[in-house]
Formats: C-alpha cells, sequence, structure tokens
C-alpha cells in the first residue's frame, strides 16, 4: 500500500514537472518570437484582407508570431486545472511571469554590452552583400519597449487566473463529462480579455494607438485564437487519454475530483 502511495506520489509530481515545463517553455518563448509581425494572407499566397473598420482605416491579418505557439499555453493550462486545480495554474503562472522577467532582465543587459569589433566585421555585410549591422539586428529583434513587457504580463496573469476561475465554475455543471465545452469555453472568455489588455496597456497606455485600432487588432488576434481554440479541441481528449493511462483511471478520477475542491 505504502508504495503504491509512493508511485502514485512520483507520477503525480512527475506529471506536474512535464506539464509546467511545457507551460513554460512556450509561455517564453511566444514573449521572445513576439516581435515578429507575420501576414497570415501570404502565409496562405492571398493578398492582404483589407477589412474596413472603425475609424476609416484597413485591416489586414497581421499576427504576431507568438500566436503560433499560445495555443500550447492555454491548453496546457486547462489541462493543468483539470488535474491540479486553480492552485495549480496560479503557481504555474507566477512562476511563468517571473521567468519571464528575468528573462527581459537579462536581454537588458546582454543588449547594453559593447559588441566586439571583430563581430561586427565579419557580420558586417547579409547574404546579398548589402551592409547590415548585426549588434543593431541583435538589439532590435529582443528587446522590447517597457509598455510591451508590462502589457503582456498583466494580459497574461489576467487571462490566466480568469480561464482557471472559468474552467472551475463550468466543471461544477458538467462534472467530469463534456471536457470540450469547460476547456473552449474558458480558452474563449480568457483570451478575450488577454487579446484586448495586452494592446491596450502596451499601445494605448504606453504607445500612441487609438482605441479604434486597440479594439481593431485585437479582434483579428481573438478570431485567430477562437478558430485555433476549436481545432485543437481533439488534443484534449488525445492529452486526457495518455495522462490517464499513466496514472490509472482510479488515480486520475482521484486528482480531478481533489482538483475541484475550492482552493
Amino acid at each position: 500500500m505504502q508504495q503504491h502511495t509512493s508511485t502514485s506520489e512520483k507520477r503525480r509530481t512527475h506529471l506536474f514537472l512535464v506539464l509546467s515545463g511545457i507551460f513554460i517553455s512556450n509561455a517564453l518563448l511566444a514573449e521572445l518570437i513576439g516581435v515578429k509581425i507575420f501576414s497570415g494572407e501570404a502565409l496562405i499566397g492571398l493578398p492582404g484582407a483589407q477589412i474596413p473598420v472603425l475609424g476609416g482605416s484597413k485591416l489586414d491579418f497581421n499576427l504576431t508570431a507568438g500566436v503560433i505557439i499560445w495555443p500550447v499555453v492555454f491548453i496546457t493550462t486547462d489541462i493543468i486545472n483539470e488535474y491540479f486545480g486553480k492552485a495549480g495554474v496560479k503557481k504555474v503562472s507566477v512562476l511563468t511571469v517571473l521567468l519571464i522577467l528575468y528573462a527581459f532582465l537579462v536581454i537588458t543587459i546582454v543588449t547594453g554590452l559593447p559588441p566586439a569589433p571583430f563581430w561586427l566585421d565579419v557580420n558586417s555585410t547579409d547574404a546579398q552583400g548589402n551592409p547590415f549591422n548585426i549588434n543593431t539586428a541583435f538589439n532590435s529583434v529582443y528587446r522590447q519597449g517597457l509598455g510591451i513587457i508590462i502589457g503582456s504580463v498583466v494580459a497574461f496573469l489576467i487571462s490566466q487566473f480568469l480561464d482557471a476561475t472559468v474552467f472551475h465554475w463550468l466543471r461544477q455543471f458538467t462534472g467530469s463529462k463534456k471536457i470540450w465545452l469547460r476547456a473552449t469555453g474558458s480558452t474563449l472568455v480568457s483570451q478575450l480579455i488577454d487579446s484586448f489588455v495586452v494592446l491596450f496597456v502596451a499601445f494605448f497606455l504606453f504607445g500612441n494607438w487609438p482605441m479604434e485600432q486597440v479594439l481593431s487588432v485585437a479582434a483579428i488576434n481573438y478570431i485567430y485564437k477562437f478558430a485555433v481554440a476549436i481545432l485543437l479541441t481533439p488534443l484534449l481528449y488525445i492529452a486526457h487519454y495518455l495522462i490517464d493511462s499513466y496514472l490509472g483511471e482510479r488515480e486520475a478520477e482521484k486528482m480531478m475530483e481533489e482538483a475541484q475542491v475550492e482552493q
């Protein structure tokens, strides 16, 4: 009996470590690669959508590269919530924010270091022979404005805690059934807030975007997240199957019941 308990505890710990690792690495990567903006239309060979929006401007489906892997974050959030409850989500979310802030601190220090002359010389031209300043490029890629950092961190914390709360609330009605409903429902609510807050803080409060621009771009980002949340729902069932097989059905059910106790 004691050996069984020890094995179960080890598997719980291993599961939390793996899920936390997936969550943290993807959240941190999304922050770092988010400085690149790509064209969604060009990705599939189409011209810009030029959608009329508020204020008379037009929008294309231009998205931050971070959205490519961000769905992994909110899927992992739902899985952690399912087996470790709101407390588990809050722990990994706070840890992730601290690590993101640490990463930006290190980047700020590193980008301030004086470049070695030989490094500038050997990288003074690009592949086509055009003049190229690798130090400027390095700093441009890795540095982010204070507004973007604050906006992304605030939006991340609010959306994660909201996701955990809505997920927990929906599970009171669905029980262990209808995984798709509580996972997708919590994601759609939390990402609606996330899409707006990050742009509002970064570009309205700290930048020069008008509110119409914030709302328009937030809508584009949310449409993408909405679609991806629906498309990735089958992955939740696959993850549940693999985790239940690893833990054992009885242990998995016990963890999910404990996870739903208000913490």
